[in-house]
């Protein structure tokens, strides 16, 4: 079982910037038109967890860009709304609960996108591997991808280089086994 975040960050660590505003991520310049690994990365996933806030931020994609099963984690929500919401189902309660039942379907190897929710598991030290993709910009403020949690060893395990300057790292977590 693997909990792996695959995320794009700016330079000084925004995963979006005010506002949630994420034009920076779709319009930086793909000469190449790659995906950066992203179709390879989502054939070894069972499915999807995600928060409520990037949820609302899908809602306003044009297209459903996930195969596999998605999850939207809320404690507060009753329902999904909007365009994709009959393609993800609602999750909720403790993280562990939330994996048990998830692995009681067969979900075991999990894709964890969204600051907040990201954020949780890291706190829970629930990440096993980060795949973190640099983009070339300071936003200067907005959402950060780390928050607040226990220090957490990480091994590097390889970079990719893609055209535009973006740096992809892939990290292990390093649980000193």
């Amino acid at each position: 079982m693997s909990n792996i975040v695959y995320i794009a960050t700016s330079i000084d660590g925004y995963i979006a910037g005010k506002d949630g505003d994420i034009k920076w991520l779709i319009e930086f310049p793909n000469p190449e038109g790659s995906d950066y690994g992203f179709s390879d990365f989502i054939k070894g996933i069972d499915a999807l967890i995600m928060g409520r806030h990037t949820f609302e931020t899908v809602n306003d994609f044009d297209t459903w860009m996930y195969p596999v099963p998605v999850f939207v984690l809320s404690n507060t929500l009753t329902a999904l709304s909007g365009k994709w919401a009959a393609k993800a189902g609602l999750i909720k309660g403790d993280l562990k609960d939330v994996l048990s039942q998830l692995n009681a379907r067969g979900i075991n190897n999990i894709y964890v996108d969204g600051g907040k929710t990201i954020q949780s598991f890291l706190a829970q030290d629930m990440i096993d591997k980060l795949i973190i993709t640099t983009i070339p910009i300071v936003l200067g403020g907005g959402i950060p991808l780390f928050g607040d949690s226990a220090q957490l060893k990480f091994k590097h395990e390889s970079t990719d280089i893609y055209a535009g300057g973006l740096v992809k790292n892939t990290f292990i977590r390093d649980r000193g086994i």
